[in-house]
């Protein structure tokens, strides 16, 4: 089973996929969860993001770190009777999308960006690895489209390829959750 779960910023997202592994967990002393944690600490604030969602999680949950090369981790995680939560898909757009600008490009200044190889690569060995997983995966994403377009290249092209990555990711999955002040509609599944 493969579901995604997405939802605004402070939605209840995590919150909500992390009592669906619970639940999973607790189903059999066989059953185990793997986080596979998307951000990286580039500054405090970050740093202390990521500390508060490691503090909230069961001791015996294990978390890997997946910046850039995600299906290869769902890949080496993938077992049976396991759960990988997968949090979160709109942290690793990012770093992907980042990853083919070069560090002395002013991006308030661009007027245009395209998607990268990195970003092609990715996408694809994603959409490739999904459905050949065994265990069940959560995959959770940040919805921003709710909103105008907004102004500069890099963020438009941030709200294109999330909405174009959502979109594929659900295709692939099982169950859509859209979760919104904590509680989750089935939007698919």
């Amino acid at each position: 089973m493969k579901t995604l779960i997405i939802g605004g910023a402070r939605s209840g997202k995590s919150a909500w996929a992390e009592q669906q592994a619970a639940a999973f967990a607790a189903q059999s002393p066989a059953h185990d969860v793997v986080v596979i944690a998307t951000a990286h600490a580039g500054d405090e604030e970050m740093a202390a993001r990521i500390a508060a969602h490691q503090a909230q999680r069961p001791a015996g949950w294990r978390t890997l770190e997946a910046p850039l090369a995600l299906a290869d981790t769902l890949r080496a995680a993938d077992a049976p009777q396991r759960l990988l939560l997968v949090d979160c898909l709109t942290l690793w757009l990012t770093n992907v999308l980042l990853a083919d600008v070069a560090p002395d490009v002013d991006l308030g200044t661009v007027r245009r960006l395209t998607p990268g190889p990195t970003l092609e690569r990715e996408r694809a060995a994603l959409l490739t690895v999904l459905p050949t997983l065994r265990a069940q995966v959560l995959l959770i994403g940040n919805e921003v489209g709710h909103g105008i377009v907004p102004m500069g290249a890099l963020n438009r092209l941030f709200v294109d390829e999330n909405g174009r990555l959502h979109q594929a990711v659900a295709a692939c999955c099982d169950q859509v959750r859209f979760v919104m002040a904590g509680c989750a509609l089935a939007l698919k599944g």
